[in-house]
């Protein structure tokens, strides 16, 4: 059985959430429940995502009967790493790059170089992957999310 390094679902639903704002108007507000149904992410575990991309400055709020979340910057200015590092703190491949817990055993480890050079390739792709790149497409009748996707590829078979 093959162990894959994973992505948490926090990053995953936070990089959902920022690529459906990246998709729609840049002046348009949309309501956290909005972006929960479109992008299939629980309304509660969304509901601190973006919090946190608030006070990371990623996104931003408006309050009231039409408020809601919209990005703070242009989505070509926001980077999955950006997003990854708002909502899990910064990342680390293994533990001995860590420089908060790092190995005791770093300096004499002859695999330490190979870690580093994984996670510097890791954090260029992260870095480079801007928001803008993924932003999905308007379905036919110019709605935007996995909802409507998932829907009009299954209408294609």
């Amino acid at each position: 059985m093959q162990h894959v390094l994973r992505i948490s679902r926090k990053i995953d639903y936070g990089l959902r959430a920022m690529i459906y704002l990246a998709s729609i108007s840049r002046e348009a507000v949309v309501p956290f429940r909005e972006i929960a149904r479109q992008m299939m992410i629980p309304e509660d575990f969304l509901a601190k995502i973006l919090k946190t991309l608030v006070d990371h400055r990623l996104v931003k709020s408006a309050r009231g009967p039409h408020g809601g979340y919209a990005l703070a910057q242009g989505p070509e200015a926001i980077s999955f790493l950006d997003v990854i590092e708002a909502v899990e703190g910064p990342i680390a491949i293994n533990v001995c790059l860590d420089s908060d817990d790092a190995c005791a055993k770093a300096e004499a480890c002859t695999m330490v170089g190979v870690w580093r050079r994984g996670q510097e390739k890791m954090l260029e792709v992260y870095r480079q992957s801007k928001l803008s790149e993924f932003a999905l497409k308007p379905d036919i009748h110019g709605q935007v999310g996995f909802v409507q996707l998932l829907g009009s590829q299954a209408q294609a078979r």
